[in-house]
């Protein structure tokens, strides 16, 4: 299916009758908020399409072979991006974006109509076909997907820079494979979720390239301290996930509460909590001030002193096959396994994991094939630090749907009502939700039943008079 000029004036008409002003818009009802907003990224993506279409046009035009004649060279730009970024005053990156998946349609397009040529001839050759066929990229049902409005032009970008190109390991027909099921799944997603689904693919098919990768993101980190014009000084830094998700991790702890992490119920934590939320500083003035009198304290001490007695928790989630049993930290040798930091989607090689559980600093937690944790259940009602570690490696954040909370920023939800219907703190019994969705469950009488290691989200009559469960499955990456 191909979307026409009808569609397109349809979708723009839709968008038309919201109205012309904040006022108008002002005036919508809930519902129509939210068809509006729906209506406006249909137009959106439709537009979006079309520019797609035009920056490939622009590109063809501006190709280096033609010289100072090339397009974009006769209107005083270096690249035709560069001129579509001036035309359109979007960012680099967006203009990049265009090109790249303009181009990849406009090659699918052309190669497709070569093998729609050839099988039209009345004396067509079963051979000659073939070879048109074997011409037309892998990436072909992503502009199709594009074209027919099923995909937006973001999402396009976020399938192709995640799966990547092909390779020695990653065959064409490995990523179409691959892309099959990807595109179904993309339908409802974000580009940011999708992109992260296409990294992930694309590390299931290469994880002996996991190692390489994981070198070359510790090869490109850098911290450039310099001193301005007007004597202040200005950090600017790159990190590996590994020694990125540690840094994350101090400044979520000492901004948490500025920043709506979780609830505290003990009264010290609490009256901590509540001392940071009064500071008349802003959050960025607060994570600025700790990194000082981080180094301060670290520029002070004793050189012969040994650190390490307290560190900010960074926990690696390792499947069973990815340490040897009674071998705690020891990476099995028999097939492909991998592991990741928690809250990073980015996979760790096993010989990261086995460096990382040596260090006493950081925790291991072990996953079954189906994702459940031991039950460590307790008779008192709020979780365990250990138990809610668990949740979080088996949960992967907030369990609500389309919601991309991490860990950190959840709360332990007990599925039984702890007083109301004797719920048990057992691990099976608990899920990780956000503030704003743990909220909103109790407020508007949601609730979360469970069946084995199933969890699903059951809307009140007035949302949805049938009641119609919905699944809430893992936020945890698949290893």
């Amino acid at each position: 299916m191909t979307t026409t000029a009808d569609d397109l004036r349809t979708a723009t008409d839709a968008v038309a009758r919201l109205g012309s002003s904040c006022a108008d818009y002002e005036a919508l009802a809930d519902a129509e908020v939210l068809a509006g907003q729906k209506q406006i990224a249909a137009a959106r993506r439709l537009l979006d399409t079309r520019s797609a279409w035009m920056a490939a046009t622009i590109a063809h035009r501006s190709r280096p072979e033609l010289g100072h004649s090339g397009l974009a060279a006769q209107q005083g730009f270096l690249s035709p991006e560069a001129l579509i970024q001036t035309v359109t005053g979007s960012t680099k990156n967006d203009a990049f974006k265009l090109v790249a998946v303009g181009t990849m349609m406009a090659d699918a397009e052309a190669a497709e109509k070569l093998v729609e040529a050839a099988l039209e001839s009345p004396d067509a050759d079963p051979g000659h076909v073939a070879a048109f066929e074997a011409k037309v990229p892998w990436q072909a049902p992503i502009a199709r997907a594009v074209t027919a409005g099923a995909l937006s032009v973001d999402a396009a970008e976020s399938i192709r820079s995640g799966l990547g190109q092909i390779d020695a390991a990653v065959t064409a027909e490995k990523l179409g494979t691959a892309l099959e099921s990807l595109l179904v799944e993309a339908a409802s997603l974000n580009a940011d979720q999708v992109f992260k689904l296409a990294r992930r693919f694309r590390d299931q098919l290469d994880e002996a390239g996991i190692a390489a990768r994981e070198k070359q993101a510790h090869d490109d980190r850098f911290l450039r301290v310099y001193r301005l014009g007007n004597g202040k000084v200005r950090l600017h830094g790159l990190f590996a996930p590994e020694d990125g998700e540690f840094v994350l991790s101090v400044f979520d702890s000492v901004t948490s509460p500025r920043r709506g992490g979780v609830r505290f119920v003990d009264k010290d934590k609490a009256a901590w909590a509540k001392r940071v939320q009064d500071d008349p500083r802003s959050t960025e003035q607060i994570a600025a001030d700790a990194l000082v009198q981080l180094l301060k304290i670290a520029g002070e001490a004793d050189q012969g002193r040994v650190f390490g007695g307290r560190r900010p928790s960074v926990r690696v989630i390792v499947t069973e096959k990815a340490v040897k049993p009674g071998q705690p930290g020891a990476a099995a040798r028999e097939g492909a396994a991998h592991g990741q930091i928690e809250g990073n989607a980015v996979p760790i090689s096993q010989e990261t994991i086995d460096r990382l559980l040596c260090d006493t600093g950081t925790r291991d937690i072990q996953i079954d094939d189906t994702g459940q944790i031991i039950n460590v259940g307790r008779d008192e009602r709020l979780f365990t630090e250990a138990q809610r570690a668990a949740m979080g490696v088996r949960d992967g954040g907030c369990r609500w749907v389309d919601c991309d909370r991490s860990p950190a920023w959840t709360e332990a939800h007990h599925i039984n009502e702890w007083l109301k219907d004797n719920g048990y703190t057992d691990l099976a019994d608990g899920i990780l939700l956000c503030h704003p969705h743990h909220l909103l469950l109790h407020n508007q009488h949601w609730s979360i039943i469970r069946t084995g290691n199933d969890y699903w989200l059951k809307p009140p009559v007035d949302v949805d008079p049938e009641q119609t469960l919905i699944a809430l499955p893992s936020k945890r990456a698949t290893l």
